[in-house]
């Protein structure tokens, strides 16, 4: 990776894509500090202290704290996530929508079109509820139609600003855009996680603890960043061979080739999924002011991930285990959507490709049926391990961490894929220097 980033600095052209990159970068970073006006500023810190639930920790850490601050950024990108993943849906549902998909680049700029609209009325939506939900408890200093307007019309302006800018890195930076800018939100909080570590288990104790409990969240963090990215670099690959045939007065084919199956297919989507779904009921009791009696309060509790693996409460890790079934569950929902094993092998037969010892079309079919259940079903515990292991620790030791989990298979994954996209840059500009030669 090192080397990778040390040629790219020699390359002038891609060096200023790193330079670009980097400005918007920081645009965004002073974007996070700056409030909406006519906000009072300590109405989310108090709030946020008064709740004993995290069901808004994730929210933050995706907008690098911007939602606390309630910053002109206090969406972020958040509407644009929901937004692309509304439309994976629906392009699964709707047949004008895979139509469109599957209809080459203008296909695609379409969908990114309809993308765009769907997330300003979303940033709408959010913000709507937000400046009259918490403007009536006291967000706005002065509570009145102007004063919600102008919330309402800085954050969505600002969600949609943090939107062009994510398009612009993807045209003119190193690409990947949207997904750089979720990450440097969620970097954004690793130096407040790593102090509030250092306060908690080292700050204070004995040499011979400090060091123990330091060596310890090392390791942990180093091995949780391995198998995040072998998770992602995870691969069974199908061989398949292509018959020969006769085309004109030559004899072509034959080669041979492989379908790359990843283990981890639905990338870190099932534990967005899973999460959301757990938190959905959590998080619209909090903004309605409803805490629950009897089984329902012990119901949102357990929903809580902040309850969870608690020696003193071990009924709420129940919500655990429903999390963990939710998790595997959305990762073979999410390959169903995203890997179609009938038109694989139907494209394959149209080719002349073969899997050797399978038979084209139904049995090459149920063939890679029965791999991706097996590749799926690992995927999918490597990632469950990923993403408890947070809620283990932070039940068990109370060790709260922003980056844990979610966070970081978001930023291995797309510190890895920035990395391949760079080097395929570096790639083609020596392409293009060979054939100017």
């Amino acid at each position: 990776m090192l080397t990778t980033l040390k040629n790219a600095f020699k390359i002038k052209e891609i060096r200023n894509k790193i330079f670009f990159t980097f400005a918007m970068l920081v645009v965004i970073r002073l974007g996070s500090q700056l409030p909406v006006p006519g906000v009072n500023p300590d109405y989310f810190a108090n709030w946020f202290a008064a709740q004993t639930g995290d069901a808004f920790n994730l929210l933050d850490a995706f907008t690098g704290g911007s939602f606390a601050q309630m910053s002109v950024f206090a969406l972020n990108i958040t509407p644009y996530i929901t937004s692309s993943i509304i439309m994976q849906l629906l392009t699964i549902a709707i047949p004008k929508l895979e139509e469109m998909q599957k209809d080459g680049e203008d296909g695609r700029k379409k969908i990114a079109s309809i993308t765009r609209y769907v997330t300003v009325v979303l940033a709408l939506i959010e913000s709507i509820a937000m400046a009259i939900g918490f403007g009536r408890q006291g967000l706005l200093i002065k509570y009145d139609a102007l004063e919600i307007i102008t919330v309402v019309a800085s954050l969505t302006a600002g969600s949609a600003f943090l939107m062009w800018i994510g398009e612009r890195i993807t045209e003119h930076g190193v690409g990947n855009g949207i997904s750089i800018v979720l990450v440097i939100n969620i970097v954004s909080r690793v130096p407040q996680d790593l102090t509030g570590l250092y306060e908690q288990f080292i700050k204070g104790k004995p040499i011979a603890t400090g060091v123990v409990a330091a060596v310890i969240i090392a390791v942990v963090m180093v091995a949780m960043v391995v198998l995040v990215v072998l998770l992602n670099g995870g691969v069974r690959k199908i061989p398949v061979q292509y018959a020969q045939k006769i085309q004109g007065r030559k004899l072509v084919g034959g080669q041979s080739g492989g379908i790359p199956l990843k283990v981890n297919t639905g990338g870190v989507m099932p534990i967005i999924f899973a999460s959301s779904l757990m938190q959905f009921p959590v998080i619209i009791c909090t903004l309605i002011g409803y805490n629950g009696t009897g089984v329902w309060a012990e119901i949102l509790k357990g929903l809580s991930s902040s309850n969870w693996c608690k020696l003193s409460t071990p009924q709420y890790s129940i919500g655990l285990v429903v999390y963990i079934v939710l998790v595997i569950a959305f990762a073979y929902f999410y390959t169903s959507i995203s890997f179609n094993p009938l038109e694989v092998a139907n494209n394959m037969k149209k080719r002349g490709g073969f899997i050797p010892g399978i038979r084209p079309g139904k049995p090459t079919s149920d063939y890679l049926n029965k791999v991706l259940t097996y590749i799926v079903f690992i995927g999918a515990i490597g990632l469950t391990i990923v993403g408890v292991l947070p809620f283990v620790f932070s039940g068990v030791f109370n060790a709260s961490i922003s980056f844990g989990g979610t966070s970081l298979i978001i930023i291995v994954s797309v510190l890895l894929e920035t990395m391949k996209q760079i080097e395929s840059q570096m790639l083609v500009r020596n392409y293009k220097g060979f054939l100017n030669d």
